[in-house]
């Protein structure tokens, strides 16, 4: 199902409608700064197990998540005085920042390290979205394994029938965000993408 929300000001009840869905353990796809996500509640096991499935992904690929903002991101991650000055350059933005996880973050999401990858997007459907939950919303990019993100809602709600619903907030990038490993305490770029490189100082 294609539900069309303003890009700019999503509608509160189209918001709330999408957010029911995702309490009832459905996954979604949706627009961020960068390329379409594919997404579903961060607490909800089953849906994370559905999310694995639909995309045909193996269980060692990880998956972000989306916070509403920077003073979420304590809850979920440990964040020093240094890696706060870096997020607060380069967020909301494209990047993907991984940091240390907290106990908060369910294991299944977790790496091997208990490393989290970690987001806030320049858009306001998706940030709408981790508001109205009230907790982060799992991110991976709207693509089968080894094939390009797809950028259109139609393009996604057809190649990934298993959604319960896909946004169509328009066309979003083609290009993925920045990675960038803060974990070990220096920065180490993981992929270079959408995010300026000269922002993490």
């Amino acid at each position: 199902m294609l539900l069309q929300i303003n890009p700019a000001h999503p509608e509160p009840r189209k918001i709330a409608r999408v957010v029911d869905m995702l309490q009832k353990g459905g996954v979604i796809g949706y627009p961020t700064d960068t390329v379409y996500g594919l997404g579903c509640d961060l607490m909800s096991k089953q849906a994370i197990e559905r999310l694995y499935q639909i995309k045909g992904m193996h269980r060692d690929k990880s998956l972000a998540f989306i916070c509403p903002d920077l003073s979420d991101i304590a809850r979920y991650a440990i964040v020093e005085n240094d890696q706060y000055r870096v997020l607060k350059r380069c967020l909301p933005g494209p990047f993907c920042f991984i940091l240390t996880a907290t106990r908060e973050v369910p294991k299944m999401v977790q790496t091997k390290q208990k490393t989290v990858g970690i987001r806030v997007p320049n858009n306001p459907v998706a940030l709408a979205i981790a508001r109205e939950l009230g907790r982060p919303l799992i991110s991976t990019t709207a693509a089968a394994p080894g094939e390009e993100a797809l950028i259109d809602p139609w393009e996604i709600s057809e190649r990934f029938p298993g959604l319960e619903v896909v946004i169509d907030a328009g066309e979003c990038g083609s290009v993925p965000t920045t990675v960038v490993d803060l974990s070990e305490g220096d920065i180490r770029i993981v992929r270079e993408g959408a995010g300026p490189l000269e922002l993490l100082g």
